[in-house]
C-alpha cells in the first residue's frame, strides 16, 4: 500500500478503535510540532503494524495493555482500555491481563493499571 492508503485505514482503525470524535480531533489539533507523530502513530502503527495478518485486533488490544502496564503509562493504558473494549476484549480479560502482567511486570505497574482502567470502566459504565 501506499503511504496514503496505510494513513487511511490506519485512521479507520483508530476511529474503530477510539471513535471518530477523538481520532480525527488527534489528527486536526496536531500543530507542526506533532504533527509528524501523528502521522507515524496513524500510518505506521496503526495502518501498517496493527492492521497485520495473523493476529487480530483483540489479541493486539491485550498484548499493548500488557505491554503499556508493564511501562506504567496511564494516559496510554486509558485510551487503550477503551480501544480493546471496542474490539472485543471483555472487562475479565482485562483483569487477568493487568493479573498476568502483575507476575512478570510487578505489582505496582499491575496496581497502577488496574486504577486506571477502572477509571474507563466506570466512565463507560462497564464497572
Amino acid at each position: 500500500m501506499s503511504k496514503e492508503q496505510d494513513f487511511q485505514a490506519g485512521l479507520q482503525l483508530r476511529r474503530d478503535m477510539f471513535g471518530p470524535a477523538g481520532s480525527d480531533q488527534q489528527i486536526e489539533s496536531a500543530t507542526e510540532f506533532t504533527s509528524a507523530m501523528q502521522d507515524i502513530v496513524t500510518r505506521y502503527c496503526f495502518g501498517e503494524v496493527w492492521s497485520r495478518p495473523p493476529l487480530d485486533r483483540k489479541t493486539r488490544s491485550m498484548l499493548t495493555l500488557a505491554i503499556v502496564a508493564t511501562l506504567s503509562r496511564p494516559n496510554q493504558l486509558k485510551a487503550h482500555v477503551r480501544g480493546a473494549i471496542a474490539n472485543g476484549v471483555s472487562k475479565e480479560e482485562i483483569r487477568e491481563v493487568f493479573l498476568h502482567t502483575m507476575i512478570y511486570a510487578g505489582v505496582p505497574a499491575a496496581v497502577d493499571s488496574f486504577v486506571s482502567a477502572a477509571e474507563v470502566l466506570k466512565d463507560m459504565g462497564l464497572d
